[in-house]
Protein backbone atom coordinates (compact mmCIF):
# COMPACT_ATOMS: atom_id res chain seq x y z
CA UNK A 1 0.00 0.00 0.00
CA UNK A 2 2.94 2.19 0.71
CA UNK A 3 4.41 1.71 -2.37
CA UNK A 4 1.23 2.10 -4.33
CA UNK A 5 0.99 6.05 -2.89
CA UNK A 6 4.30 6.67 -3.53
CA UNK A 7 3.98 5.88 -7.05
CA UNK A 8 1.22 7.89 -7.14
CA UNK A 9 2.86 10.93 -5.38
CA UNK A 10 5.55 11.37 -7.42
CA UNK A 11 6.11 14.59 -9.51
CA UNK A 12 6.22 13.02 -13.11
CA UNK A 13 3.47 10.22 -12.39
CA UNK A 14 1.33 9.17 -14.80
CA UNK A 15 -1.37 8.86 -11.98
CA UNK A 16 -0.78 12.55 -10.68
CA UNK A 17 -1.14 13.72 -14.01
CA UNK A 18 -4.69 11.65 -13.97
CA UNK A 19 -5.60 12.74 -10.40
CA UNK A 20 -5.36 16.07 -10.94
CA UNK A 21 -7.37 16.41 -14.22
CA UNK A 22 -9.78 14.49 -12.53
CA UNK A 23 -10.30 16.85 -9.46
CA UNK A 24 -10.20 19.80 -11.57
CA UNK A 25 -13.01 17.69 -13.90
CA UNK A 26 -15.24 17.32 -11.14
CA UNK A 27 -14.89 20.12 -8.95
CA UNK A 28 -15.13 22.80 -12.37
CA UNK A 29 -17.13 21.14 -14.80
CA UNK A 30 -20.08 19.18 -13.01
CA UNK A 31 -23.06 21.28 -11.33
CA UNK A 32 -22.23 21.14 -7.86
CA UNK A 33 -23.87 24.38 -7.50
CA UNK A 34 -26.08 23.34 -4.63
CA UNK A 35 -23.75 21.67 -2.43
CA UNK A 36 -21.73 24.51 -2.80
CA UNK A 37 -24.48 27.12 -1.48
CA UNK A 38 -25.21 24.84 1.24
CA UNK A 39 -21.54 25.01 2.49
CA UNK A 40 -21.38 28.81 2.05
CA UNK A 41 -24.14 29.48 4.40
CA UNK A 42 -24.01 31.38 7.48
CA UNK A 43 -24.68 27.86 9.42
CA UNK A 44 -20.73 26.70 8.25
CA UNK A 45 -19.38 30.69 8.30
CA UNK A 46 -17.57 32.40 10.38
CA UNK A 47 -15.65 35.85 10.50
CA UNK A 48 -11.88 35.83 10.68
CA UNK A 49 -9.74 39.11 10.22
CA UNK A 50 -12.59 41.13 8.26
CA UNK A 51 -12.63 37.96 5.91
CA UNK A 52 -16.17 35.49 6.04
CA UNK A 53 -14.52 32.25 6.20
CA UNK A 54 -17.02 29.31 5.02
CA UNK A 55 -16.96 25.10 5.00
CA UNK A 56 -16.63 25.79 0.94
CA UNK A 57 -13.74 27.62 1.06
CA UNK A 58 -11.60 25.59 3.85
CA UNK A 59 -12.71 22.43 1.70
CA UNK A 60 -11.83 24.48 -1.41
CA UNK A 61 -8.49 25.07 -0.05
CA UNK A 62 -7.95 21.59 1.27
CA UNK A 63 -7.92 20.32 -2.35
CA UNK A 64 -6.26 23.34 -4.17
CA UNK A 65 -3.43 24.05 -2.28
CA UNK A 66 -1.72 20.87 -2.50
CA UNK A 67 -2.86 20.78 -5.79
CA UNK A 68 -1.20 23.58 -7.49
CA UNK A 69 2.03 23.16 -4.60
CA UNK A 70 1.92 19.13 -6.92
CA UNK A 71 1.46 20.69 -10.10
CA UNK A 72 4.41 23.50 -9.34
CA UNK A 73 6.21 20.59 -8.50
CA UNK A 74 5.49 18.63 -11.49
CA UNK A 75 6.36 21.80 -14.10
CA UNK A 76 9.78 22.30 -12.21
CA UNK A 77 10.53 18.58 -13.04
CA UNK A 78 9.54 19.16 -16.16
CA UNK A 79 11.57 21.87 -16.91
CA UNK A 80 14.68 20.60 -15.01
CA UNK A 81 14.62 17.77 -17.60
CA UNK A 82 14.10 20.23 -20.56
CA UNK A 83 17.42 23.02 -19.42
CA UNK A 84 19.31 19.50 -18.54
CA UNK A 85 19.00 18.86 -22.11
CA UNK A 86 20.50 21.66 -23.14
CA UNK A 87 23.80 20.62 -24.45
CA UNK A 88 25.47 24.28 -24.15
CA UNK A 89 24.73 25.04 -20.91
CA UNK A 90 27.41 24.06 -18.21
CA UNK A 91 26.26 22.81 -14.61
CA UNK A 92 26.45 26.21 -12.95
CA UNK A 93 23.87 27.74 -15.65
CA UNK A 94 21.82 24.95 -15.49
CA UNK A 95 21.83 25.34 -12.19
CA UNK A 96 21.07 29.58 -12.13
CA UNK A 97 18.22 28.71 -15.02
CA UNK A 98 16.68 25.97 -12.30
CA UNK A 99 16.44 28.63 -9.52
CA UNK A 100 14.94 31.25 -11.93
CA UNK A 101 12.23 28.70 -13.24
CA UNK A 102 11.24 27.06 -9.94
CA UNK A 103 10.75 30.87 -8.26
CA UNK A 104 9.07 31.82 -11.28
CA UNK A 105 6.98 29.00 -11.16
CA UNK A 106 5.97 29.40 -7.41
CA UNK A 107 5.35 32.46 -7.62
CA UNK A 108 2.33 32.00 -10.86
CA UNK A 109 1.05 28.91 -8.80
CA UNK A 110 0.65 31.11 -5.16
CA UNK A 111 -0.62 34.04 -7.93
CA UNK A 112 -3.43 31.31 -9.06
CA UNK A 113 -4.12 29.71 -6.07
CA UNK A 114 -5.22 33.60 -4.26
CA UNK A 115 -6.82 34.77 -7.23
CA UNK A 116 -9.35 31.54 -7.41
CA UNK A 117 -9.74 31.49 -3.74
CA UNK A 118 -10.91 34.79 -3.33
CA UNK A 119 -8.19 35.93 -1.08
CA UNK A 120 -8.16 40.09 0.05
CA UNK A 121 -4.79 39.88 0.97
CA UNK A 122 -5.57 43.68 2.15
CA UNK A 123 -7.86 42.47 4.84
CA UNK A 124 -5.25 40.36 6.36
CA UNK A 125 -2.37 43.68 6.85
CA UNK A 126 -2.46 43.43 10.16
CA UNK A 127 -2.00 39.53 10.22
CA UNK A 128 0.42 39.41 7.60
CA UNK A 129 2.61 42.11 9.23
CA UNK A 130 2.85 40.62 12.33
CA UNK A 131 3.35 37.01 11.31
CA UNK A 132 5.65 38.32 8.26
CA UNK A 133 7.99 39.89 11.27
CA UNK A 134 7.86 36.11 13.61
CA UNK A 135 8.70 34.27 9.98
CA UNK A 136 10.98 36.61 9.25
CA UNK A 137 12.99 36.31 12.63
CA UNK A 138 13.41 32.28 12.34
CA UNK A 139 13.40 32.47 8.35
CA UNK A 140 15.88 34.67 8.64
CA UNK A 141 18.93 32.20 7.69
CA UNK A 142 17.03 30.22 5.41
CA UNK A 143 16.16 33.14 3.42
CA UNK A 144 19.87 34.79 3.60
CA UNK A 145 21.33 31.04 2.65
CA UNK A 146 19.09 30.69 -0.63
CA UNK A 147 19.64 34.52 -1.42
CA UNK A 148 23.50 33.87 -1.41
CA UNK A 149 23.10 30.68 -3.30
CA UNK A 150 21.50 33.17 -6.29
CA UNK A 151 24.42 35.35 -5.32
CA UNK A 152 26.82 32.82 -6.17
CA UNK A 153 25.47 30.98 -9.07
CA UNK A 154 25.35 35.02 -10.98
CA UNK A 155 28.54 36.07 -9.43
CA UNK A 156 30.34 33.05 -10.55
CA UNK A 157 33.25 33.70 -7.62
CA UNK A 158 32.94 29.90 -6.74
CA UNK A 159 31.49 27.31 -9.49
CA UNK A 160 30.88 23.60 -9.58
CA UNK A 161 34.40 21.52 -9.84
CA UNK A 162 36.45 24.47 -8.42
CA UNK A 163 38.88 23.09 -5.60
CA UNK A 164 38.49 25.91 -2.87
CA UNK A 165 39.21 25.84 1.08
CA UNK A 166 37.29 27.74 3.44
CA UNK A 167 38.62 29.75 6.45
CA UNK A 168 37.67 27.00 9.15
CA UNK A 169 40.02 25.00 6.82
CA UNK A 170 37.70 22.68 4.86
CA UNK A 171 39.62 21.65 1.64
CA UNK A 172 37.99 20.17 -1.69
CA UNK A 173 36.09 19.81 -5.01
CA UNK A 174 32.45 22.33 -4.59
CA UNK A 175 30.30 19.57 -6.18
CA UNK A 176 27.08 21.47 -5.92
CA UNK A 177 25.34 24.17 -4.95
CA UNK A 178 21.91 24.32 -3.93
CA UNK A 179 18.99 26.31 -2.45
CA UNK A 180 20.21 26.37 0.91
CA UNK A 181 23.68 24.42 1.13
CA UNK A 182 26.78 23.92 -0.78
CA UNK A 183 28.23 20.21 -1.20
CA UNK A 184 31.92 20.06 -0.91
CA UNK A 185 33.88 17.06 -1.61
CA UNK A 186 36.72 16.24 0.27
CA UNK A 187 40.42 14.12 -0.49
CA UNK A 188 39.31 12.36 2.12
CA UNK A 189 36.11 11.11 0.60
CA UNK A 190 33.74 13.03 3.03
CA UNK A 191 30.67 15.35 1.67
CA UNK A 192 30.74 18.61 3.71
CA UNK A 193 27.10 20.39 3.49
CA UNK A 194 27.94 24.21 4.09
CA UNK A 195 25.67 27.30 4.27
CA UNK A 196 26.10 29.29 1.01
CA UNK A 197 26.09 32.11 3.59
CA UNK A 198 29.63 30.75 4.45
CA UNK A 199 30.66 31.11 0.74
CA UNK A 200 29.35 35.08 0.89
CA UNK A 201 30.62 36.24 4.04
CA UNK A 202 33.52 34.21 5.11
CA UNK A 203 37.06 33.82 3.68
CA UNK A 204 37.02 31.43 0.50
CA UNK A 205 40.43 30.08 -1.14
CA UNK A 206 39.71 29.05 -4.80
CA UNK A 207 42.31 27.72 -6.35
CA UNK A 208 40.58 27.15 -9.80
CA UNK A 209 39.45 30.74 -10.57
CA UNK A 210 40.97 32.33 -13.10
CA UNK A 211 43.60 29.38 -14.14
CA UNK A 212 44.79 25.93 -12.48
CA UNK A 213 48.69 27.34 -12.17
CA UNK A 214 49.99 26.53 -8.93
CA UNK A 215 53.06 27.10 -6.52
CA UNK A 216 54.35 24.62 -4.06
CA UNK A 217 56.40 25.99 -1.35
CA UNK A 218 59.04 23.98 0.01
CA UNK A 219 61.45 24.83 3.36
CA UNK A 220 64.27 23.33 3.96
CA UNK A 221 67.10 23.68 6.89
CA UNK A 222 71.01 22.39 6.01
CA UNK A 223 73.84 22.96 8.64
CA UNK A 224 76.12 25.81 9.05
CA UNK A 225 79.26 23.96 7.56
CA UNK A 226 77.38 23.61 4.29
CA UNK A 227 78.34 25.44 1.08
CA UNK A 228 74.67 27.44 1.02
CA UNK A 229 75.64 28.71 -2.97
CA UNK A 230 75.98 25.01 -3.76
CA UNK A 231 72.73 23.48 -2.06
CA UNK A 232 70.76 26.44 -3.70
CA UNK A 233 71.73 25.22 -7.06
CA UNK A 234 70.89 21.83 -5.44
CA UNK A 235 67.32 22.96 -4.55
CA UNK A 236 66.92 24.91 -8.01
CA UNK A 237 68.28 21.82 -9.60
CA UNK A 238 65.72 19.24 -7.65
CA UNK A 239 62.64 21.03 -8.56
CA UNK A 240 63.28 22.13 -12.11
CA UNK A 241 64.47 18.32 -12.94
CA UNK A 242 60.62 17.57 -12.11
CA UNK A 243 58.31 16.95 -15.03
CA UNK A 244 55.59 18.85 -13.98
CA UNK A 245 57.53 21.34 -13.14
CA UNK A 246 57.08 24.96 -15.54
CA UNK A 247 59.67 26.91 -16.95
CA UNK A 248 57.63 30.62 -16.46
CA UNK A 249 57.08 31.43 -13.37
CA UNK A 250 60.74 30.56 -13.52
CA UNK A 251 61.94 28.30 -10.06
CA UNK A 252 63.71 30.60 -7.56
CA UNK A 253 65.33 29.69 -3.94
CA UNK A 254 65.95 32.18 -1.12
CA UNK A 255 67.66 32.15 1.65
CA UNK A 256 65.49 32.99 4.54
CA UNK A 257 67.38 33.41 7.68
CA UNK A 258 70.06 32.25 9.93
CA UNK A 259 68.19 30.05 12.43
CA UNK A 260 69.65 28.24 15.73
CA UNK A 261 70.36 24.93 14.66
CA UNK A 262 70.69 25.31 10.98
CA UNK A 263 70.41 27.50 7.22
CA UNK A 264 66.87 28.04 6.33
CA UNK A 265 66.01 28.10 2.44
CA UNK A 266 62.53 28.51 0.63
CA UNK A 267 62.01 26.97 -2.43
CA UNK A 268 59.20 28.27 -4.94
CA UNK A 269 58.36 26.04 -8.38
CA UNK A 270 55.11 26.56 -10.19
CA UNK A 271 53.22 23.46 -12.06
CA UNK A 272 50.33 24.22 -14.61
CA UNK A 273 47.64 22.42 -12.88
CA UNK A 274 46.76 21.82 -9.32
CA UNK A 275 43.90 19.47 -9.62
CA UNK A 276 45.15 16.76 -12.02
CA UNK A 277 48.70 16.91 -10.56
CA UNK A 278 48.04 17.60 -7.25
CA UNK A 279 49.48 20.02 -4.94
CA UNK A 280 51.19 16.93 -2.51
CA UNK A 281 52.05 14.34 -4.96
CA UNK A 282 54.47 17.12 -6.80
CA UNK A 283 55.83 18.35 -3.70
CA UNK A 284 57.18 14.56 -2.31
CA UNK A 285 58.76 13.75 -5.16
CA UNK A 286 60.72 17.14 -5.36
CA UNK A 287 61.48 16.54 -1.95
CA UNK A 288 62.54 12.69 -2.56
CA UNK A 289 64.83 14.50 -5.14
CA UNK A 290 66.65 17.03 -2.80
CA UNK A 291 67.37 14.36 -0.05
CA UNK A 292 69.20 12.01 -2.78
CA UNK A 293 70.91 15.11 -4.09
CA UNK A 294 71.88 16.16 -0.51
CA UNK A 295 73.05 12.49 0.29
CA UNK A 296 75.03 12.57 -2.40
CA UNK A 297 76.99 15.91 -1.70
CA UNK A 298 77.20 15.08 1.94
CA UNK A 299 75.17 18.18 2.55
CA UNK A 300 73.59 17.60 6.09
CA UNK A 301 69.84 18.27 7.14
CA UNK A 302 70.46 19.21 10.98
CA UNK A 303 68.01 18.04 13.75
CA UNK A 304 67.64 20.24 17.28
CA UNK A 305 70.40 18.84 19.27
CA UNK A 306 70.64 20.20 23.18
CA UNK A 307 74.34 19.38 25.48
CA UNK A 308 73.08 18.35 29.01
CA UNK A 309 75.43 19.01 31.42
CA UNK A 310 75.78 17.09 34.77
CA UNK A 311 76.78 18.43 38.19
CA UNK A 312 77.83 16.33 40.94
CA UNK A 313 76.60 17.89 44.66
CA UNK A 314 78.99 17.08 46.47
CA UNK A 315 77.84 17.29 50.26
Amino acid sequence: MNNFWKKIFKPNSILAYGLILLVMFLYLLLDLKPIKDFLSSETFSFTLFDKIINAHFIIQSTIFIPMIIWGCSIVINITEKAIRKIPSLNSNNRNIFNKASQVLIYFVGINILISYLGIDLGGLTVFSGALGIGIGFGLQKIISNYISGVIILFEKSVQNDDLIELNDGTFGYLRETGSRTSRIETFDGQEVMIPNEDLITGKVINYTHSNHFFRVTIPVGVSYASDISLVREILIEAASEHPQTLDKPKTVCFLREFADSSVNFILHFWIADVIEEGRFKTQSEVMYNIWNKFKEQEIEIPFPQRDINLKEIIK
